[in-house]
């Protein structure tokens, strides 16, 4: 089994494999087609960080409040700004930087989780860390696909409104187009 560490930055990783596929290519289908798949990886991890590593960290680490507001708040920024690039074309001209910036405030974030998953992890023992990656990962199954400025992202409301608006994610994105590479097998619809 995987720590939760482990399971956060795969998902960190997969993010940046995401974007650098968008930035560099040039075609415009794909790098559509990426950015569907960008935005669902962003609000699944986004949505099911908020609802299990966040209530870990408040549980466990002194200053585990602080932490976690600081987090909401940058995930309102990347919400703020996945918001905007969910309408972007990729022809428009503010699309590569949109997505950039939205990358760069983000990696910034990552970086600073990780040091603050490395200290959660030091006051769990193994299986209550294995137990938090396996609740992320089937936490991200029911979470809606794309991130939504007007529900609410304070506990407890975060979790009955992400719960509602995924259904309807999911079947909005039975008409989106996917990447169907070896590593892009997963679709939100499954």
């Amino acid at each position: 089994m995987v720590r939760i560490s482990e399971a956060i930055t795969e998902d960190h990783q997969n993010l940046e494999s995401l974007y650098k596929t968008i930035v560099t290519s040039e075609d415009a289908n794909e790098q559509k087609t990426f950015q569907h798949r960008f935005t669902w990886e962003l609000a699944r991890h986004a949505v099911a960080e908020e609802l299990v590593v966040h209530p870990a960290i408040e549980k466990v680490l002194p200053d585990g409040k602080e932490t976690t507001d600081r987090d909401r708040r940058e995930h309102s920024t990347a919400k703020e700004l996945l918001d905007v690039l969910q309408d972007m074309e990729c022809s428009d001209a503010l699309y590569l930087p949109t997505v950039t910036a939205l990358m760069d405030g983000y990696a910034q974030h990552m970086r600073e989780e990780t040091i603050e998953l490395l200290e959660l992890e030091s006051n769990l023992a193994l299986k209550e860390s294995e137990e938090l990656a396996e609740s992320l990962e089937q936490t991200k199954v029911f979470v809606p696909s794309s991130l939504y400025q007007t529900i609410p992202t304070q506990p407890p409301y975060e979790t009955p409104a992400g719960l509602l608006t995924a259904p309807l994610d999911h079947l909005r994105d039975t008409f989106s187009k996917w990447p169907q590479t070896d590593d892009s097998q997963i679709q939100p619809s499954e």
